[in-house]
């Protein structure tokens, strides 16, 4: 296929590499040009304008959040991308932000399609993401192969595209909800003298088996930041967009307010670059710790 790719940070350059890796043509549109240049050598065209990548027999877009959508797309590329074109967005952006841009599309004759993905960066390195899909069946058929190359599954939520953003967010709380409660229980458990460790071996072999458990209850053991794989800041941004469309279907996430302090406490003391697994420093923090 002939594939638009707009937004190389590091998710998106992962995802593209991956594209081209299983033989798709990739035109890629980057804001700073030099993060595009590598994939000049897996063959990639580098374009000079958004327009140049959206084009061809669909496009993808990753950009960081829907200030940067809007920033991207209010150069026109809607109003001179071919009809039956398709576009699938993999950012996480608010709900709202979804349902008013899948009306853009719809008013242009352009296929929309929420995709986004579930993983962090050495996983969409590996094309092992879990990828949340909705729109038009057709138009998600269409792009099934690419898909294919970034991800071990797509799982289909319906037609209505902004559903896909309503359970990344959902899964991006639920994710945010365990770090908080494995950087209390680190606290807890240095309170007591027990190793963070011991306990993790016992939890992550019986009840909490899985990657989020492992992977970040071994970074706070480690109290282990960075390099992050993903920023504390940008996990903020996802509680924050969970928080919206909860309050947009009268809906209460009180652990989902607690989850914003904690990472508002990590921005306020300097760790916002941080990964995720920062929690676990605020916890021993206001342990005295």
């Amino acid at each position: 296929m002939d594939i638009g790719f707009i937004g190389l940070g590091s998710m998106g350059r992962s995802i593209a590499e991956n594209i081209l890796k299983a033989g798709h043509g990739v035109r890629v549109w980057n804001r700073s040009r030099e993060r595009a240049q590598p994939l000049e050598a897996l063959g990639a065209k580098l374009v000079d304008t958004p327009a140049d990548a959206f084009s061809g027999d669909a496009a993808f877009s990753m950009l960081a959040d829907d200030a940067a959508v809007r920033e991207v797309f209010a150069t026109g590329l809607l109003d001179h991308a071919p009809r039956d074109f398709v576009h699938v967005n993999m950012a996480t952006v608010s709900v709202a932000f979804a349902e008013a841009f899948a009306r853009e599309h719809e008013a242009r004759g352009i296929h929309y399609v929420a995709a986004p993905v579930m993983g962090r960066p050495d996983v969409a390195a590996a094309g092992k993401l879990t990828i949340i899909a909705a729109g038009a069946s057709a138009a998600i058929d269409r792009v099934q192969p690419v898909l294919d190359a970034i991800g071990q599954k797509t799982w289909r939520i319906g037609a209505t595209p902004q559903h896909a953003n309503v359970v990344k967010l959902a899964a991006n709380f639920a994710l945010a909800s365990a770090v908080e409660t494995l950087g209390e229980a680190s606290a807890l458990l240095a309170g007591h003298g027990v190793a963070m460790t011991d306990f993790l071996d016992v939890i992550t072999n019986s009840v909490f088996p899985g990657p989020v458990y492992s992977g970040y209850g071994k970074l706070i053991a480690e109290d282990r930041y960075e390099p992050a794989q993903f920023k504390a800041r940008l996990g903020l941004k996802d509680v924050r967009l969970a928080l919206a469309a909860a309050e947009a279907c009268s809906t209460p996430l009180p652990i989902g307010s607690v989850v914003r302090d904690s990472l508002l406490d990590a921005i306020a003391h300097g760790d916002g670059e941080k990964d995720f697994a920062v929690l676990g420093k605020v916890a021993a923090r206001r342990a005295g710790r």
